[in-house]
């Protein structure tokens, strides 16, 4: 039975005010346009308090995902391995980064019915838009390199299976979640969020066991360095926790995903971006909290500063809690890798299209974005070195997201009524200018040591 049958409970229903219709159909009847039917939203709304705001959340989860990719792994456990908790205030400034971004992408997608690729091609010059897609396509590569070590490594810590068909077999689940979008969005959707539980609960386990130290995180939580090689690693934080791939994946799940009849519905629908924002990316960086809080607890407050490796921490946890903490670990890992290099596939299709308006076979996209990790599997490359050098070129990538969609999302004849306020445009291009300084102090400390 459809919503307005039920609604209506007859073919022929009485009208809004009558003293027999109850208030909940004289209200939806009031709701319904000139055709008798309800707006998208209004439909979603209609389903209850909790049911209609859950039906709303979603795009900021699947986001989400490249935030604790297995690219975090390596970063936060080097960086609470060597340093302690005197990186914490990196991981939640990165995070606050992160809310700010997406929530732009998000309201970019909601305000023009296009993604952030499309309205580069529209308003940006024809050469600007290509070199934009070039270096995406790039950071793509960096970005599957990534997702698709760290997969293999959990397949291998769990199952025992070498390195380079754990790659292979990576690929095929990653294509058997990306193919449940073709069969609806939600499906889609809350299969990674479950991947992200599974991450979050897996972290959650392994802090409960190792602990934590509060007066060392308080301290943590004040800005500081220590020596220029936590400056790397502080860029590769950020480089993994703000992902150029997803500023543009997030306007696109959010520009057709419930269409806004007129103005007031899309402010509407950017109260519950802004939660799902606050949701989503609150769970990644929790996440990553636990990470860094974990290595600092287990690993640099014991002495073994030097845990180069993902399976050093694998084994590390293991020897020193236990197997289940292991077990925990490498199950989050797992989750992780399959479900971001889902998520990397897609956004790849999203810029590609959005950029030169251009769509390949899947099979043959991610062959390509995906071979520069099988030549780190089959040469048996130092997995964790590999995964920190790829956050720190996504890092490098980052501004070249940010710059347009700060540039468009100022211009009133984009985003008409809903363009930036001047403090909204101020924070985001001081993000921009935070990362941009950093990359530049990477660049000189690589060419003066």
């Amino acid at each position: 039975m459809s919503l307005d049958q039920a609604d209506q409970g007859s073919a022929d229903p009485l009208p809004p005010g009558s003293p027999a219709q109850s208030p909940a159909a004289a209200q939806l009847s009031a709701l319904r346009d000139q055709t008798g039917q309800l707006s998208a939203l209004r439909e979603l709304r209609s389903r209850g308090r909790l049911r209609g705001v859950v039906a709303l959340l979603g795009p900021a989860f699947v986001a989400a995902v490249a935030y604790i990719d297995p690219g975090n792994f390596a970063t936060n456990f080097s960086a609470g391995a060597r340093y302690g908790y005197a990186l914490a205030w990196v991981i939640v400034m990165a995070n606050l980064m992160a809310m700010l971004v997406q929530y732009l992408s998000a309201k970019t997608g909601v305000a023009t019915g296009r993604d952030l690729p499309e309205l580069c091609r529209e308003h940006l010059p024809r050469a600007v838009s290509v070199g934009l897609w070039v270096q995406a396509e790039l950071v793509a590569m960096a970005t599957d390199l990534a997702e698709f070590v760290g997969a293999a490594v959990g397949l291998n810590l769990l199952f025992h299976v070498p390195l380079f068909p754990s790659g292979l077999l990576t690929a095929i689940v990653a294509f058997g979640i990306l193919s449940l979008e073709q069969r609806g969005y939600r499906r889609f959707e809350l299969a990674i969020t479950g991947l992200v539980g599974i991450v979050f609960l897996g972290f959650s386990y392994d802090l409960l066991m190792v602990g934590a130290d509060p007066a060392a995180i308080a301290s943590g939580l004040v800005p500081g360095f220590v020596g220029s090689d936590s400056v790397l690693l502080a860029a590769g934080i950020i480089g993994a926790t703000v992902m150029p791939h997803v500023v543009y994946l997030h306007s696109a799940l959010t520009k057709s995903r419930v269409v806004c009849r007129d103005d007031g519905e899309r402010r509407e629908m950017l109260r519950f971006q802004r939660l799902d924002v606050l949701l989503g990316l609150g769970v990644a960086g929790l996440t990553n909290m636990a990470m860094l809080f974990i290595a600092a607890s287990l690993f640099n407050r014991t002495g073994n500063s030097v845990v180069d490796s993902i399976e050093a921490a694998h084994t590390g946890l293991g020897a020193l809690v236990g197997g289940g903490a292991a077990l925990a670990f490498a199950v989050a890992l797992l989750a992780s890798g399959l479900s971001s290099s889902s998520v990397g596939t897609y956004a790849g299709q999203v810029v590609m299209q959005g950029f030169i308006r251009r769509r390949i076979p899947l099979f043959l996209r991610r062959g390509l974005t995906m071979l520069p990790a099988l030549v780190v599997l089959g040469l048996g490359l130092p997995t964790t070195d590999s995964l920190v050098l790829s956050q720190i070129v996504l890092s490098f990538g980052i501004p070249f997201a940010l710059v347009p969609m700060v540039l468009l999302t100022r211009r009133a004849d984009v985003m008409g009524p809903f363009v930036n306020r001047p403090i909204t445009t101020a924070a985001a291009s001081g993000i921009a200018t935070i990362i941009i300084a950093l990359n530049v102090y990477l660049l000189y400390n690589a060419l003066s040591g």
